[in-house]
């Protein structure tokens, strides 16, 4: 019923056309009738229907059984909900036939090893260039795939097209057509539910106004165009792995952007990474000018330079970039349905989108097979360069201790190898340049062919051009925004938590290389007589005893560290005694730490040399917590997703989605942690009155409450007041002659003032309620306070600090800041931050507890969850999970 009565509404909206039509209408081509059009697959013509992932796929599927000796098609991934990833690789038959042998010789030329001329000349001379065009991260970014239908069909239908028959002869294209499925799909099922007689252009309609979460992230609510080195989705490992094993020279990754804008390519805006080249700049000059001819003959509006710059390296034109590909972002202004008016009055349809990316990508393979030794070269260039610079380095080699969080090294380690980089492992006590490792280190070598890449996510801290620095101040003086577009700061190791250090050289000769992660200790599985302790060092030992709790197990957690014999056990170490748990104890730990990759330390005796013991109040009983998550309207997708992603996928517990609008009803008794995350504006609307009732009840009987984030305003608010602490105003020092809002209250007369100088009159017309200016994202060390047990396993840390909201410290009456940021001169740990926010952020709030009741309320000013990305912080989440529910009456 509901395809009859979409092709109803359509058909009253359709152009007539197809794909060679739409093709024809921007180039003049002749199709070959043996290649199957959308209409004859599917049923509509190309701009008719936005495409659902089952349709595009079934598509490409029908091309290729067209045409199987000029495409193939590659599975790369499976989402969440179960939805193929798929590659469709476009080229002549003589390439099809020696695919092997391509990607063998482009293994050559990516190596980074000293080539004979001869060999890179005869390489370079037969071997294809691999042109990667990737559609669709965002699943509601819907016309690129459409796009990428389109230009498939043009590659494999045109006949007697020049241009084509040179992308065929001397590339291989490789077509992602959709990296995001299952937001694609939310996408479409919110649209077409909206349709109504006809397709309407008021950004406004529901058709254009998509509910929560909206289409644009994947099942977990992750943005896929910022996890390119975090690796947490399914999606990305994937599609990282199969750009890995073709080598693409050009990357690009079509977006869509405000539909009120134009179109964007390149060249990007400043800044740029550091270890992007001259070569790889001068390149997006080249591909800019021939989109530029394309699009000025067609009509197309475009803008080049603007907004989207090329810092961040987890970008979709990033990651690939610092590999040595020339990676690019183009964005279109999205129509969000099938037709949009702009604000100027005109109106654009679907199919215009559609032609837009259609275009922009054929010129980028047009310019690659136009250029195919060129790139081919350079790509072979960038590569050894990394190479030869690293080994130039002082800071060659970053060494890992694995004596500390053995278990996120470990981790640590796994993401590095699936980024196609070599890892390094010593087992023992080792000394490295100058430094001891007494259960050994990861090493990772910069003198790699993506040797840029590994000194960007490793180094402490990644350097902004200065002039672009400058002009950001200028800017702020002048009250504008900056320039930013993402954070400033990454370094992997202190997002881990981890220790890390450089040297200019290490001996590897009694080191091996790593290929699935570094090597676990072997685990002690003798039996104990008294119980197993289970250390809290790091989250394979938090994921540990929630696997040993959800079994039914029972185990108590200490608040003081403990010593046995040479040995102190920290903080929140648990003891699974054997009296009491069922008689499968010993067989079970034993697997699940070997499961987990934990360590599981046998007790014979309950004995301490110091320190509480197993009697002593200072153990607290343990249960598997039940953890329910604020959900929906008025909460932020990608934190929710993310803190519901840490929980269940990381930490291995099930966790209860409840919509916002349904707090104020549900049984919340039923659990023992609530959290909040990141809220928008509209939360205490959804929230209500009953909602609020609802999280003071749950507190007040014994409940934990956590919120992230923007959720602390709702819990300072008066109306619930769980949380005693406010959010701060930007400071002004004692010299500002700041002008009091009061002053002139009645309309009469204010006392004078003299202004002596510039700083003083933009001091003088200063809004004394002004936020502090909003930062886009940087590295902050966090000191712990060491005698609250939500601490345990930490003595300081490092948080990314986003926004601008800075929060006034807890009255030691009123609860305990558990974690404060450190001092002015000891803050910044990465990134670039404001100078006010320095001094305003410095000896505040970072995480805070305050008892309520028989309950708790915990609050991060910052959310410890973001991308999934902050593994340093996830025992600290699991102290508050786990002890948490231990320490409320």
């Amino acid at each position: 019923m509901i395809q009859w009565f979409i092709g109803i509404i359509v058909g009253l909206f359709s152009c007539t056309i197809s794909f060679s039509a739409l093709a024809q209408g921007l180039i003049d081509v002749d199709y070959d009738p043996e290649i199957p059009t959308l209409k004859q697959d599917i049923g509509y013509v190309t701009g008719e229907r936005i495409t659902t992932p089952e349709h595009a796929l079934s598509y490409l599927r029908a091309l290729q059984s067209a045409a199987p000796e000029r495409m193939s098609i590659q599975i790369y991934a499976t989402s969440w909900q179960g939805r193929e990833l798929v590659t469709a690789l476009i080229t002549s038959p003589e390439n099809m036939l020696r695919l092997d042998e391509i990607k063998t010789d482009l293994k050559k030329l990516a190596s980074g090893d000293k080539l004979e001329p001869d060999e890179r000349r005869n390489l370079i001379a037969r071997t294809p260039a691999v042109t990667w065009l990737s559609y669709g991260v965002h699943g509601d970014e819907i016309s690129s795939t459409d796009a990428a239908l389109g230009l498939a069909y043009h590659l494999l239908a045109a006949r007697g097209d020049d241009i084509v028959d040179t992308i065929l002869k001397e590339t291989i294209v490789v077509i992602d057509p959709m990296q995001n499925p299952d937001g694609r799909a939310r996408f479409v099922h919110s649209f077409e539910s909206s349709l109504g007689l006809e397709p309407l252009a008021d950004r406004y309609s529901a058709e254009h106004d998509q509910p929560w979460p909206s289409g644009r992230y994947n099942h977990y609510l992750f943005d896929l165009n910022r996890d390119w080195f975090a690796l947490s989705q399914p999606e990305t490992r994937g599609k990282v792995k199969a750009i890995l094993d073709w080598n693409p020279v050009v990357v690009v990754d079509a977006h869509e952007m405000n539909g009120d804008e134009s179109y964007f390519f390149a060249p990007a805006a400043e800044p740029f990474n550091p270890g992007i080249t001259d070569s790889q700049r001068q390149k997006q000059t080249l591909f800019g000018q021939n989109h530029a001819k394309w699009f000025d003959k067609l009509g197309f509006e475009y803008f080049t330079r603007e907004v989207y710059d090329q810092f961040y390296p987890g970008y979709g034109d990033m990651w690939p970039t610092l590999n040595g590909a020339i990676a690019m972002t183009y964005e279109q202004g999205s129509v969000g349905g099938l037709r949009f008016e702009k604000t100027n009055g005109e109106e654009i349809t679907y199919l215009d989108s559609i032609q837009h990316h259609f275009i922009s990508t054929l010129s980028t393979a047009e310019v690659v097979a136009k250029n195919k030794q060129l790139f081919l070269s350079d790509y072979a260039d960038y590569r050894a360069s990394a190479v030869k610079e690293g080994r130039a380095s002082k800071q060659r080699y970053f060494i890992v201790d694995r004596s500390q969080r053995a278990w996120d090294v470990n981790q640590f380690a796994k993401r590095f190898i699936l980024q196609g980089i070599h890892v390094f492992q010593t087992d023992g006590s080792r000394s490295l340049c100058g430094q001891k490792y007494p259960k050994g280190a990861i090493i990772i070598d910069q003198a790699q062919p993506n040797g840029r890449l590994i000194k960007t996510l490793l180094a402490d801290s990644t350097p902004l051009p200065v002039e672009f620095l400058e002009e950001q101040e200028s800017r702020r003086d002048r009250s504008l925004p900056h320039e930013l577009y993402d954070v400033t700061a990454w370094s992997v190791p202190m997002m881990d938590g981890l220790s890390v250090s450089t040297c200019k050289s290490v001996d590897l000769s009694k080191a091996v290389q790593v290929y699935g992660g570094a090597v676990s200790a072997i685990q002690d599985t003798s039996s104990a007589a008294f119980g197993y302790a289970v250390p809290w060092t790091d989250t394979g030992q938090a994921k540990l005893i929630l696997a040993a709790l959800a079994e039914g197990f029972t185990g108590k957690a200490t608040d003081k560290a403990y010593t046995v014999g040479d040995r102190e056990y920290p903080r929140g170490t648990t003891i699974f005694p054997t009296k009491g748990n069922p008689e499968n104890l010993a067989t079970r730990l034993n697997a699940l730490s070997l499961e987990v990759g934990a360590e599981l330390v046998p007790m014979q005796s309950s004995w301490v040399d110091e320190g509480p013991n197993f009697g002593s109040n200072e153990f607290r009983h343990l249960k598997s917590p039940k953890i329910a998550l604020a959900w929906g309207e008025g909460t932020v997708p990608t934190d929710t997703g993310a803190t519901r992603f840490i929980i269940e996928r990381n930490l291995g517990v099930p966790v209860s989605p409840i919509r916002v609008r349904t707090l104020g009803r549900a049984d919340l008794e039923d659990y023992d942690v609530l959290i909040l995350p990141q809220i928008s504006s509209n939360f205490s609307s959804e929230l209500g009155e009953s909602g609020v009732e609802a999280l003071k009840l749950f507190v007040s009987d014994g409940g934990v409450l956590i919120g992230f984030s923007t959720a602390l305003n709702v819990l300072i608010d008066e109306d619930i007041g769980l949380l005693s602490t406010s959010l701060e105003t930007m400071f002004f020092s004692d010299e500002d002659d700041t002008a009091s809002k009061d002053d002139d209250e009645d309309g009469g007369p204010v006392p004078g003032t003299k202004i002596t100088s510039e700083e003083g009159y933009k001091a003088s017309i200063a809004d004394p309620d002004k936020k502090p200016d909003s930062v886009p994202g940087v590295l902050l060390h966090a000191i712990a306070n060491t005698d609250h047990w939500l601490s345990a396993g930490y003595e300081q840390t490092t948080a990314l600090l986003t926004g601008n909201r800075i929060y006034r410290p807890l009255n030691e009456a009123d609860g305990t800041n558990v974690f404060r940021f450190a001092g002015p001169d000891d803050l910044l740990a990465s990134g670039y931050l404001w100078e006010e926010n320095r001094h305003q952020l410095a000896f505040k709030p970072f995480v805070m507890a305050q008892p309520h009741g028989d309950g708790m309320v915990i609050g991060f000013t910052q959310s410890p969850t973001t991308r999934a990305y902050l593994n340093g912080l996830t025992l600290l989440l699991a102290n508050a999970i786990i002890l948490g529910p231990a320490h409320t009456d």
